[in-house]
């Protein structure tokens, strides 16, 4: 009998995910996974206050908890599902006072787990690098999920009548990360010129786009007015960061800049997209080969 099977009808199930907006966004899948299994089921997410919007109008989650064992004590999950690792997670899954308590047998301080989860090769039958959502889904297969194609991230926003416009996001959490912003003005006013889209750059609270003030901007925006703009854009081009796996969850077409990162775990998850990836430091890849790709995707206003 699976972990699955053993959890009463309507029982809690709380999901751990803390830090990594990516990361965040793509834990969706495994939620939804996990939902259409046992559609009887409570799901709450705990997530830090700050990634909270990512599930704000996810119907297959009930609630989000902030990161507290108290909180988490108090929802009364059957199982905890610990998909972040880290010490704080450890902890509010061993003190949730959940029956099964599930994580990662490769995490540190696995001790605290009851379900160690293999890793996800081998859950999934491959022996290959897997993706970041396909290693999030590979957990709940091993809870009894019957094993099937991994879905699309899921977000949800309401729809916005402005006209058809690009997002540009040309920063990201680490300078070896960052696309120089002049290669970002050559490639937007490509996008403005040939594809007649607006391009509207986006950046988070403290971070500077001062240089693209010849387009619209939404500086320091909230994450709910990033996944609000997302939701109605024609195209997303920007670094390795969350806003593009927030994109990939609109079913945007997404061209996304890679440095030191691995473009395997990261890339767009299950949308059109071209990734690429730099040969050296990320300025070695040129403008005309972002354009390149656009061509590609062929969009247009």
């Amino acid at each position: 009998m699976t972990i699955l099977e053993q959890i009463p009808k309507g029982a809690g199930v709380a999901v751990v995910r803390l830090r990594s907006l990516g990361d965040s966004v793509l834990a969706t899948p495994a939620i939804h996974l996990l939902k259409r299994a046992r559609p009887d089921v409570r799901i709450a997410v705990v997530s830090e206050p700050r990634f909270s919007a990512v599930y704000e109008g996810n119907p297959d989650i009930e609630e989000v908890l902030k990161p507290g064992v108290r909180i988490l004590r108090a929802f009364g999950p059957e199982l905890c599902l610990n998909l972040h690792g880290g010490s704080t997670s450890a902890k509010l899954t061993l003190l949730s006072g959940a029956r099964f308590r599930a994580g990662f047998e490769h995490f540190r301080f696995s001790d605290v787990y009851n379900i160690r989860i293999p890793r996800a090769q081998e859950v999934l039958g491959v022996e290959r690098t897997v993706h970041t959502a396909e290693h999030a889904a590979s957990a709940v297969f091993h809870l009894g999920v019957p094993l099937q194609e991994i879905p699309r991230a899921r977000l949800f926003a309401p729809v916005t009548t402005r006209g058809p416009y690009a997002v540009f996001h040309p920063v990201a959490s680490h300078p070896h990360k960052t696309w120089p912003a002049a290669f970002f003005t050559t490639v937007a006013q490509y996008v403005d010129r040939e594809l007649g889209l607006q391009p509207i750059f986006i950046a988070g609270p403290g971070e500077d786009i001062s240089q693209f003030q010849v387009w619209p901007a939404l500086a320091g925006a909230s994450l709910p007015e990033v996944k609000a703009l997302l939701r109605s854009a024609a195209l997303f081009v920007g670094n390795d960061s969350g806003p593009a796996h927030m994109a990939a969850a609109f079913g945007l077409p997404v061209v996304v800049l890679f440095g030191p990162s691995d473009e395997v775990v990261w890339a767009p998850w299950k949308t059109e997209s071209v990734t690429l990836k730099a040969d050296g430091p990320i300025h070695t890849i040129e403008a005309q080969q972002v354009m390149r790709a656009l061509d590609r995707l062929r969009v247009h206003a």
